[in-house]
């Protein structure tokens, strides 16, 4: 499990906030089992953390201050900077090891197409499946491999599989990912518009004087 260090944070309010991203902090808050927890964190820590063991990495986040001596948490959702890279704000939930959650993991494709080598279009529908496991047990990605997808065939949820501890909790039915060709439109030869035009322009109507 991947340690993290916080801070509880009494000071709330924009000011407050940028005095912590000055400090190299920023705000965060812990969804917790039975309480929530305002805090600070360092966001070069937790990117690490990410870069390491994927979005849904769990946590055990040892904040200074608190009541509680350590939380396991996974990381909920985050602000991202509007005009640079970086977090301005993290939520974390905390939760309880022994019992499942639902997390979405990130879909990967792996490898070349047969029917992208024969001029195929990969459409890639579903990136990120919603499952349900033990935290322990959350992956950090899943791999689909493509080196045996042909021509005009589909990936469905159904084939994809996680293992006896994870559960998928997509419709089965629904499409992953597909390799087709595209449909060129034909073009009509010059002045066929104008003389299709032509045509549906009605006789004018003779006027007696």
């Amino acid at each position: 499990m991947s340690v993290l260090t916080g801070k509880i944070r009494e000071a709330k309010g924009k000011s407050a906030a940028r005095k912590l991203r000055t400090d190299e902090c920023i705000p965060a808050v812990v969804y917790g089992l039975k309480d929530n927890v305002s805090l600070s964190v360092n966001p070069k820590e937790l990117k690490k953390l990410i870069e390491a063991k994927g979005r849904n990495v769990l946590i055990e986040l040892k904040v200074e201050g608190d009541s509680a001596d350590n939380r396991k948490v996974v990381l909920k959702e985050f602000q991202a900077h509007p005009l640079k890279p970086g977090m301005i704000h993290v939520d974390f939930l905390e939760i309880d090891v022994t019992k499942k959650i639902k997390v979405k993991v990130p879909v990967l494709l792996v490898g070349v197409s047969p029917g992208e080598k024969q001029g195929g279009h990969v459409n890639h529908i579903i990136r990120a499946l919603e499952i349900e496991s033990l935290p322990k047990d959350i992956p950090e990605k899943l791999e689909v491999d493509m080196s045996g997808v042909e021509l005009n065939q589909m990936i469905h949820v159904s084939d994809l599989n996680l293992g006896e501890t994870v559960t998928i909790l997509n419709d089965p039915n629904e499409v992953v990912v597909n390799v087709h060709l595209e449909k060129v439109k034909e073009e009509k030869p010059e002045g066929e518009e104008i003389e299709e035009g032509a045509e549906d322009v009605a006789p004018a109507e003779s006027k007696d004087d």
